[in-house]
């Protein structure tokens, strides 16, 4: 029986959805409404026949771009809807039923994910709208990465400001993590051991996750923190902000415009945060992109290694997101500066890994080494299963 849940991922002009059936080998209808607000606006994606379609929206906003998708759903009945919501705070440890109190706790996030939590609550407002009498439940980015240690989520600051405003790190992309990680212990021999994530594409994180669970990150605070992204920065020098006011007379919205939107690939190349087009032009000996390429393996290799640390025993590298899981260079280059940790690539395997191919990438030869893994991620699917969890445990609890 098909009880598809439908899960929203809403941004500031955006809204993903997916409707996931309770099947994996059932269709999946999705797709993405964008630039919201615009007269540009368009929903785009691909029907339960696994037809492409676009048609535009016309200044739509998210109420008004929620029916449309309601209106593509093809009689297909959700029996729930799962909303990905970017910051839960300590609060959130797992998914929960959306109530007015869930709904202001979100709200008291809203500083720490000031671009993202308020467009969550939007569509969530949107479809409880529309679908009055669903179940509707919160997935939460940083819930996965709520068994980190003290030692791994306290910044070295005033006990003050984590006791009063919780200055900590928090951790996203939780989803992928937690997809990723407990696939490879579905397809490792190494089940229920010490393995590093990592989810590259426009925003990236890496994980160490230990027997199923999360016990460090790369990202804290805010999504901010960590590797070099498409246009984020990843870690700097915190004294950069004082020293940008000082010198350049530059206010925090203008260093934090900087960091957020102007850095990372983009800002190294001076060119592209999409990294197809940075090895296009590396081929034709653009310097800037060379540096973006280098200094982000550079990084996600340093980062890796550094998490490493938070695991009693390495059993192996998984790749995820859109980089991860389509540029074999990346993780030819990653792997190489990783061989110290008795990492090898198989080249063949790691070239044939790409557009959607889930699989092994070393030669599988020593079985003492770290072995590498390609896996795509699946957050809908991660979310639709959480939700249909927690009604699930609902039911059990149910007065009969």
């Amino acid at each position: 029986m098909n009880d598809p849940v439908l899960v929203i991922n809403c941004g500031s002009s955006s809204i993903k959805y997916a409707l996931v059936p309770d099947s994996a080998h059932q269709p999946r209808l999705s797709g993405l409404a964008e630039r919201l607000g615009s007269e540009d606006a368009r929903l785009k994606g691909v029907d339960g026949q696994g037809r492409p379609f676009s048609r535009p929206l016309h200044g739509a906003g998210h109420a008004d771009a929620m029916a449309e998708i309601l209106e593509g759903l093809e009689e297909q009945h959700p029996v729930a809807v799962g909303h990905r919501v970017v910051h839960g705070g300590e609060r959130f440890t797992r998914a929960t039923r959306i109530d007015a109190a869930v709904r202001r706790a979100i709200e008291a996030t809203v500083a720490m994910a000031p671009l993202h939590n308020p467009a969550n609550l939007e569509g969530m407002a949107a479809t409880q709208a529309l679908f009055p009498d669903l179940p509707q439940v919160a997935v939460f980015d940083t819930a996965f990465h709520q068994t980190l240690p003290p030692r791994a989520y306290r910044y070295a600051l005033p006990d003050a400001l984590y006791r009063r405003h919780g200055i900590r790190r928090y951790g996203f992309h939780g989803s992928s993590h937690a997809y990723v990680s407990a696939r490879v212990d579905a397809l490792s021999e190494r089940r229920h051991g010490g393995w590093l994530i990592a989810h590259l594409g426009n925003g990236c994180s890496t994980c160490a996750v230990w027997q199923g669970q999360s016990v460090d990150t790369s990202m804290g605070l805010t999504p901010l923190e960590g590797l070099v992204m498409g246009t984020r920065s990843g870690d700097v020098d915190p004294g950069l902000h004082a020293h940008l006011a000082r010198q350049l007379d530059w206010s925090l919205e203008r260093i934090d415009t900087l960091l957020n939107k102007e850095s990372g690939l983009l800002g190294l190349s001076g060119l592209s945060n999409d990294m197809r087009r940075l090895h296009q032009a590396a081929a034709e000996h653009h310097a800037g992109a060379e540096l973006a390429i280098e200094v982000f393996c550079y990084r996600l290799a340093k980062s890796l290694a550094g998490l490493s640390c938070a695991l009693p025993r390495l059993d192996g590298i998984v790749f995820t997101g859109g980089i991860g899981e389509n540029d074999s260079d990346v993780r030819a280059r990653v792997v190489e500066q990783l061989r110290h940790f008795g990492l090898r690539l198989d080249a063949v395997a790691n070239a044939d890994t790409v557009g959607g191919r889930e699989g092994r990438i070393d030669p599988g030869e020593d079985g003492r080494a770290p072995e590498l893994w390609v896996i795509p991620t699946d957050e809908e699917g991660r979310i639709a299963e959480e939700t249909r969890q927690l009604l699930q445990e609902e039911a059990a609890h149910a007065p009969q």
